[in-house]
């Protein structure tokens, strides 16, 4: 499973938006969006902070 993928499938499992993700990490909804669809990825600091709000390791969502 590709890092977007893997994205969106924690974002739904735990019932969030991707409005919500990104007021959580301090970015825009389009970059949660181009994450999810792999239009781009997160930067180091956005990666790290999505394995906290998901509750997974770096090493994971990679």
């Amino acid at each position: 499973m590709e890092l977007n993928e893997k994205l969106k499938a924690l974002r739904q499992e735990r019932g969030m938006t991707q409005e919500q993700v990104a007021a959580k990490l301090y970015v825009s909804r389009t970059a949660v969006s181009k994450w999810e669809t792999g239009g781009g990825s997160p930067n180091l600091d956005s990666l790290q902070a999505l394995a906290r709000l998901f509750e997974v390791s770096v090493d994971e969502l990679r």
